[in-house]
C-alpha cells in the first residue's frame, strides 16, 4: 500500500492503519486484552484484497428453500423471523406455526422428518463434489478471498470436528460432514492463489439451544451461554485455527460469554500474525465491520466489508431465479461503489448439496470476473481518494479510487455523452487512458474542469473506468 494518500483522507486512513502498513509483525506476541488485539496492523493482503466469496453450505442446502419475501432485508419488520428470506435458517423457520417453510416442508418430507435426517442426504451428496473445480471459479471471478461456513446455526460441521457435543438429542453421525470439507477447499483455494478464510457460528448453536426463534426477544434468549457450550465453542474454534490456518476467521451474531473472545482472538493472532477478524465476537475489537446487505454512504477510516449474497438468500434457495439475483450491472455497480469507499465485498454463493452453484448465480460470478479482468486495476490494491462519488458535468454517476499518483474514474453505466467532464478537476500533463483500451485519449481543460472525449466505440460493458496518470497527487 502506497504511503502517498490523498490530503483529505491521510490523517483517517493512516489512523486505520491503511497507509504505510507493509508487513504484519509476526514477532508480535498478543496478549488476551483489548489494548492487545488492538495493535493488530490490518494486513494488506486483506486492505488490497476487495473481493471476496462467502460459502453457505449445509444441510439447509438438502431442501434449499426459502419464501421470496423481504426483498429490502427489512431484519425488523414484524413479520421477518416466520417470512424469513434465509434458506440456511430452515430448520428455525419450519417449527414456528403456520410458517411457509413449515408447509414447505410438511408437503415435501413429511410432519415427522426431522431436519438432521437431511445429514445423510447431504453426505451422499457431497461425495459429488470437486473443490478444485469450485476454487477456480473463484479464482475467475476476480475474488482474492473465500470464506466458507465451517458451522452455521444448525450446529453441523463441515469438518471432522473430534470435539464432543454433549447434546444426546442429535446422533454422532448427523453432527459432522463425513468428507473434510474445510480442508479439502482451503487446499484447493490456496493451490488457486488465494486465501481461505472460515466462519463459525459462535452465537448460535440450535443442538445447545434449539429454540425456536419466533419473536425478536428470542435472538437474545435463545444464544446459548452455559459454560458446557463456552467450552464446546472454544475447544472447536481452536480446532479450526490449528488445523486449518484462516486467513479470515468470520464468527456470526455473538460469542458465548462463557468462551473467553479474548483469548480465542489473541490466540488466533498468535497462530495467523497476517490474519483478519471480523466484528461480531461481541467484544471492542475487529480489523474490519461486517454491514449485512448494506453499505456505507461515505467513506470510512476503519476497514469495512458488506456481506450479502448474489440473491436474497446466503443458503441455497431453489425458489430464486432471474428476478432475485442482482443484476450484473448492478454488481459491478456495487462492488466499485464499496472499493471507493474503503471498502470489501464479500459475495455469497449458496451451492446446492452436491457442491454444484446455481446456473444463475455461475452467470452473475462470470460477469464479474470479465469486468475485473479488464478493470481490475481500478479496483485491487487501490485506496479512496480525497471523495467517492461525484456526478460528471453531462450527468454519469461517478466514483473514485487511487493507486500512487494514478486515479481511476469509474462511469456506472453507459456514458451519457461522447465526453466525460470531471467537474472541480485541472488538466495536467499525465496521460489520460480508458481501461480496456490501449490508445491515450484526447483530453482538454474546459472551464476549470477536465474534459475527456471518449473513443467511438467503448471497451467492455456495465462500467467504463478512466485511468488519469498523476492526477491523484
Amino acid at each position: 500500500m502506497k504511503r502517498s494518500c490523498a490530503w483529505m483522507v491521510t490523517t483517517v486512513l493512516a489512523a486505520a492503519g491503511l497507509c504505510g502498513i507493509t508487513a504484519v509483525q509476526a514477532q508480535t506476541k498478543y496478549e488476551p486484552t483489548l489494548e492487545s488485539l488492538d495493535s493488530h496492523p490490518l494486513p494488506q493482503w486483506y486492505a488490497g484484497a476487495k473481493l471476496g466469496i462467502f460459502i453457505h453450505w449445509g444441510l439447509y442446502s438438502v431442501p434449499g428453500w426459502a419464501p421470496l419475501t423481504h426483498p429490502d432485508h427489512d431484519f425488523t419488520s414484524a413479520d421477518y423471523i416466520k417470512y424469513n428470506p434465509y434458506a440456511e435458517w430452515y430448520l428455525n423457520v419450519m417449527r414456528i406455526p403456520g410458517s411457509p417453510t413449515q408447509a414447505y416442508h410438511r408437503e415435501h418430507y413429511g410432519a415427522d422428518f426431522s431436519y438432521y435426517d437431511f445429514a445423510p442426504v447431504f453426505n451422499r451428496e457431497s461425495k459429488k463434489w470437486n473443490p478444485d473445480a469450485m476454487a477456480a471459479v473463484f479464482r475467475e471471478a476476480g475474488a482474492r478471498y473465500v470464506v466458507l461456513t465451517s458451522k452455521h446455526h444448525e450446529g453441523f460441521t463441515l469438518w471432522p470436528s473430534t470435539t464432543v457435543n454433549p447434546n444426546p438429542s442429535v446422533p454422532q453421525n448427523e453432527r459432522h460432514a463425513e468428507r473434510d470439507i474445510v480442508g479439502e477447499l482451503t487446499t484447493a483455494v490456496q493451490k488457486q492463489g488465494l486465501r481461505m478464510g472460515l466462519y463459525y457460528s459462535g452465537g448460535y448453536d440450535w443442538t445447545f439451544n434449539s429454540g425456536p426463534i419466533e419473536t425478536a426477544a428470542d435472538y437474545q434468549t435463545v444464544k446459548p451461554e452455559t459454560q458446557a457450550y463456552g467450552d464446546y465453542a472454544y475447544a472447536q474454534i481452536h480446532e479450526l485455527i490449528e488445523k486449518y490456518h484462516p486467513a479470515v476467521l468470520w464468527n456470526d451474531i455473538d460469542w458465548p460469554k462463557t468462551g473467553r473472545a479474548l483469548q480465542v482472538e489473541a490466540d488466533y493472532y498468535n497462530a495467523v500474525p497476517d490474519g483478519v477478524i471480523d466484528d461480531r465476537f461481541g467484544i471492542k475489537h475487529a480489523d474490519f465491520t461486517s454491514p449485512e446487505y448494506k453499505k456505507l454512504n461515505e467513506i470510512s477510516a476503519k476497514k469495512w466489508e458488506e456481506c450479502r449474497g448474489l440473491g436474497r438468500s446466503f443458503g441455497y434457495n431453489r425458489a430464486e431465479g432471474e428476478a432475485e439475483t442482482i443484476a450484473p450491472a448492478e454488481l459491478i455497480a456495487l462492488l466499485v461503489d464499496i472499493v471507493s469507499k474503503n471498502g470489501n465485498l464479500l459475495l455469497d454463493v449458496g451451492p446446492e448439496a452436491d457442491g454444484t452453484i446455481p446456473p444463475v448465480q455461475m452467470e452473475r460470478l462470470k460477469a464479474l470476473g470479465a469486468w475485473l479482468k479488464q478493470n481490475g486495476e481500478a479496483i485491487y490494491d487501490t485506496t479512496p481518494w480525497t471523495h467517492a462519488s461525484a456526478k460528471s458535468e453531462e450527468g454519469d454517476d461517478l466514483r473514485f479510487t487511487r493507486k500512487g499518483s494514478d486515479l481511476f474514474v469509474t462511469i456506472l453505466g453507459t456514458p451519457r455523452a461522447k465526453t466525460v467532464t470531471l467537474e472541480g478537476t485541472t488538466a495536467k500533463q499525465g496521460a489520460v487512458m480508458l481501461l480496456g483500451d490501449a490508445t491515450q485519449l484526447k483530453s482538454k481543460s474546459e472551464g476549470g474542469n477536465l474534459q475527456v472525449i471518449l473513443p467511438a466505440t467503448l471497451p467492455g460493458k456495465y462500467a467504463y473506468v478512466l485511468k488519469l496518470s498523476g492526477y491523484a497527487e
